[in-house]
């Protein structure tokens, strides 16, 4: 619980009386009655105590711990013991040094937790003396929750951004170690990379909570075939994968796109792949099971280069999502498996339907 002081203008509880016998009084009384009413329109808070720190008079309570049933008690009366001795602590320090502070309270209020922010000052008689406090408070516990989201958010931001950090640099090594060239090497990590980029926009666009499956195979896929989605058939249940399995998978349905647009059923008429997925179970856990099959495309030959993106679909996706996978390289095409974990998605209401 912060404090903070500076120095304000020293109020005085008998100003109101003393200044009856002046021929101002009427002005002031005046001020001072339009003045409340303008503060009964702000959730604001005011009081004041005596030194003994009991309540003398409390105005436009609105939804706080104080109201008319806090005249003539103390903070120990009306707040927990914890609270009410921090909250006594500070207004003594007041009472003593007759600098004001001001800080943040957490008062419990029914099943929830609420916040205040309450600024107190000395208020002193005609003497000088100090004879008692004022002070106002505001709640701010939209305030606080929206500060706790923001930290929350910052920090999950902070271990996204790492993540995503080590998968391109795990994506530069394998990119690397498998191209003859330089250019060979540019040309697949920038297809990785905005692979990558494409599946952060959707998780992006969700507030970082994931992305459904179908929203991926369209983005990561249509771009090459030469059809479109005519060529591309998506069927089983939708699912929404979480911020690391959108990624991973959409980076396995780019491997597998690419290397179906330059060599597979992508590359000629007619060709098409086949994607499924279906939830099963296998030891008791449920998957998901993801599945890209090939047809109508160039014959595989048994001595067909398995480069082209092994290390990522073998290796890199499944080991990220905490699953299996296995790829296959069958006489009428390339047939890919992979089982996410049941903690890396959530099933969704809505059946994709078959295209094309």
């Amino acid at each position: 619980m912060a404090i903070m002081s500076r120095s304000a203008p020293v109020l005085s509880i008998s100003e109101r009386s003393s200044a009856a016998g002046h021929g101002s009084a009427g002005i002031e009384d005046r001020a001072s009655t339009k003045a409340l009413a303008a503060l009964a329109n702000v959730e604001i808070t005011l009081f004041s105590q005596r030194s003994d720190l009991t309540y003398d008079w409390v105005f436009n309570a609105f939804g706080s711990w104080l109201d008319e049933t806090a005249i003539g008690r103390t903070d120990r009366d009306i707040l927990g013991e914890p609270d009410a001795m921090r909250i006594s602590a500070i207004k003594r320090e007041v009472l003593q040094t007759g600098k004001p502070a001001r800080f943040e309270l957490p008062v419990p209020i029914g099943a929830s937790v609420r916040w205040f922010d309450l600024r107190i000052s000395a208020a002193r008689d005609d003497g000088g003396e100090i004879a008692g406090l004022v002070g106002s408070l505001r709640e701010i516990t939209d305030q606080k929750r929206r500060e706790d989201t923001l930290k929350t958010l910052l920090r999950e931001l902070s271990h996204r951004s790492k993540n995503l950090l080590a998968i391109i640099q795990s994506l530069a090594s394998q990119t690397a170690r498998h191209s003859m060239t330089v250019p060979e090497f540019l040309v697949r990590f920038r297809g990785r990379i905005q692979s990558l980029s494409s599946s952060q926009d959707i998780v992006t666009d969700t507030d970082w909570r994931g992305a459904d499956l179908a929203s991926l195979v369209r983005m990561q896929v249509e771009r090459y075939a030469p059809d479109g989605m005519g060529q591309v058939a998506f069927a089983g249940p939708d699912v929404y994968l979480s911020p690391t399995a959108s990624l991973h998978v959409g980076l396995a349905l780019h491997e597998l796109a690419v290397n179906a647009a330059s060599y597979g059923s992508l590359s000629v008429p007619g060709g098409r792949v086949a994607i499924s997925s279906e939830l099963v179970r296998e030891e008791g856990e449920r998957y998901l099971l993801l599945e890209w099959q090939e047809t109508g495309g160039p014959l595989v030959r048994a001595d067909q280069d398995p480069r082209f993106g092994t290390s990522t679909l073998e290796r890199i996706v499944p080991n990220s999502v905490g699953g299996e996978a296995k790829l296959s390289y069958r006489r009428d095409g390339v047939h890919y498996r992979l089982m996410v974990p049941d903690a890396q998605f959530e099933e969704l209401d809505i059946v994709a339907s078959e295209h094309g």
